[in-house]
């Protein structure tokens, strides 16, 4: 069969790859054009193989919860550059990772690559993905979540870095949904590594104390005074670190634990912060 300039247009219009690659596949298939699709679906996923060792630093976090707040996912979807993550068909690729999350709450990446997107799977989904960029592209993390109180979601501008706060009930109106949404925001922009003090387990507090109190000792304090310098730089390690004791980044004159004991539940009980989910582009260290 003759492979035409159309035969090509055509299928680099059913699957995205590049125009070489497509007058590849058909030349190898004979033109045949299902056959070829399967053919830069199987290169795709032959290629990865080989970009296994490149970095993969760019990407896409993305969050989404249901309409009640009872259920959420996050995901983290990488790749090398910005200009790929910035192309639609990487950003399809990453939604339909975050709806296969969201939906079926698997419990491995292979788990996740069985289950169907369209008419296809998300590993077929993922090979078409490799297929069209010369690019490692990686699922790095992801996870499902789900509650008896209240999700709020939060991905800042650029989708780089995104937040899941939980907390422990239905907000009662409109501004206590937009002041968990700043909670939420507080976590993207303070990163804290806890929600309270209460969590810090104390093989960490007794590191940090120690550390305080040999810096301390080294400056030519005594050790009475030491002591106390310690538990003073202990305190202000836990008004840095956790969530409820920062200074909340609207309202500097007002704790997080402030602004929480201002809202009420739809139950009529205070609101507490109970977990949260912070993925920052990168940060992840499976890749």
């Amino acid at each position: 069969m003759s492979i035409t300039l159309d035969h090509i247009k055509e299928l680099r219009e059913k699957t995205g790859a590049g125009m070489g690659d497509c007058k590849k596949a058909l030349g190898e298939t004979e033109g045949d054009m299902a056959a070829a699709v399967e053919y830069l679906r199987k290169r795709g996923a032959a290629s990865a193989a080989k970009r296994a060792d490149r970095s993969s630093n760019e990407g896409l976090v993305l969050s989404k919860t249901s309409d009640d707040g009872k259920i959420a996912a996050i995901v983290e979807v990488n790749c090398e550059t910005d200009f790929v993550a910035r192309n639609e068909e990487f950003e399809r690729f990453a939604n339909a990772v975050l709806d296969v999350v969201y939906q079926h709450n698997p419990d491995s990446w292979e788990a996740a690559l069985t289950q169907a997107v369209d008419t296809d799977t998300l590993g077929d989904l993922l090979n078409e993905t490799l297929a069209k960029f010369s690019e490692r592209i990686v699922v790095s993390r992801f996870e499902r979540l789900e509650t008896k109180g209240f999700i709020t979601a939060y991905t800042h501008v650029g989708s780089k870095l995104g937040v899941l706060l939980e907390v422990s009930s239905v907000p009662a109106d409109d501004a206590g949904n937009a002041n968990l949404r700043d909670i939420a925001m507080q976590v993207a922009a303070m990163s804290p590594s806890y929600v309270n003090r209460e969590e810090v387990d104390a093989t960490t507090i007794e590191k940090e104390k120690d550390i305080y109190r040999s810096q301390a000792i080294d400056s030519g304090k005594p050790e009475n005074i030491a002591e106390r310098m310690a538990t003073g730089k202990l305190n202000k390690f836990f008004q840095e670190s956790c969530l409820v004791e920062q200074s909340f980044v609207k309202d500097a004159s007002k704790t997080v634990a402030d602004v929480l004991e201002e809202l009420t539940g739809a139950d009529g009980a205070a609101i507490k912060v109970l977990s949260f989910r912070r993925y920052s582009l990168g940060d992840s260290s499976q890749k």
